[in-house]
């Protein structure tokens, strides 16, 4: 399924090895299905043009007709006009991770003998520090959800209130089950990418928010021919899921961001995730403490938010010291 506002892709019947590495993908490493669907749409795009242009399936692909495909895709995107070089150079860049992960696949089950990529320079890229928002912009947008009344509205301040507290990333926070409150509603069990299960703290504000939202809960639930409730925390009575999807999440904090005269282009459910990081780093908090609420694997990706914090404390020193401020 396209993505809302991305043209859907055809369905090419693609290789049987991109299926088998597909399937090992999710057997074996854990991958969410949008991680899989995420490599579904990357390999089929590739195959799609080595059949149209070079008359090669992925599979037999040379690292010429790899070069030619990547320089095709970057040609693609500067000429749509995208509105940062960085997008281009992140796109080509993933894509390329991509056939990286394929081909020692192939070269693992004896399929190639080498692997075509290994010629293959990545592009270059600039770090990009997340955007984020400050504590006085989530109160808020909490404070603004708050007053909106009813139902949808203490909905939407429990959805804020734990994506604040936990940092969970969006498709974890919509398909959590109600099994996932642990008792007294003072933690959470998430489980996240490769099926790595975490324990996460609720903050008091995030533990209240939760228990005024069960109040209302049934109003969004359904059950079944049993008369069972949904197991869904957020559950949904129109998506196909039977949980409130990440889109629909999207769009009530954009809705949110306008009521609250908040510029839009910094409120989403990811920008929340990263303001939880900031915010707690800020405060004191210790790093591996926060890899471990974020679910990352690697403390490394935890580390970009002590650039953030970086770049934060030279402002203040260059507008606060004294040295700073004297004239020369």
């Amino acid at each position: 399924m396209a993505r809302p506002g991305r043209p859907a892709m055809p369905k090419p019947n693609l290789s049987k090895w991109v299926d088998s590495f597909l399937d090992m993908l999710t057997t074996e490493r854990g991958a969410a299905l949008n991680t899989r669907h995420a490599y579904w749409r990357d390999l089929a795009d590739v195959s799609l043009y080595l059949r149209a242009q070079r008359n090669k399936e992925i599979e037999t692909a040379t690292p010429d007709d790899l070069k030619a495909y990547l320089q095709d895709l970057s040609a693609k995107i500067h000429t749509k006009g995208s509105h940062s070089n960085q997008i281009a150079v992140r796109t080509v860049a993933r894509r390329l991770s991509a056939l990286r992960q394929f081909y020692r696949y192939l070269v693992s089950e004896n399929i190639r003998k080498e692997d075509p990529t290994t010629t293959i320079d990545s592009p270059k890229q600039t770090r990009t520090l997340p955007k984020t928002l400050s504590e006085a912009e989530v109160d808020t947008l909490i404070s603004v959800a708050n007053g909106q009344g009813g139902a949808e509205s203490i909905r939407l301040v429990c959805l804020l209130e734990l994506l604040y507290a936990t940092g969970l990333r969006v498709s974890e926070l919509v398909g959590l089950p109600t099994a996932a409150i642990a008792e007294g509603s003072q933690f959470i069990m998430v489980e996240g990418k490769g099926g790595r299960e975490r324990m996460v703290p609720l903050s008091e504000s995030a533990q209240k928010a939760l228990s005024t939202y069960m109040n209302v809960r049934p109003q969004f639930a359904t059950s079944d021919d049993a008369g069972r409730m949904s197991k869904w925390l957020f559950p949904s009575r129109t998506s196909d899921s039977g949980h409130l999807t990440r889109q629909r999440f999207a769009q009530l904090l954009k809705d949110l961001a306008r009521a609250a005269k908040i510029d839009e282009e910094h409120v989403s459910p990811h920008i929340l995730r990263h303001a939880f990081a900031t915010h707690l780093l800020s405060n004191g908090a210790d790093l591996r403490a926060v890899q471990k609420m974020l679910g990352h694997a690697d403390i490394a990706t935890t580390q970009i938010y002590t650039h953030i914090l970086g770049k934060k404390l030279k402002k203040t020193v260059e507008e606060k010291h004294p040295l700073a401020t004297r004239k020369a």
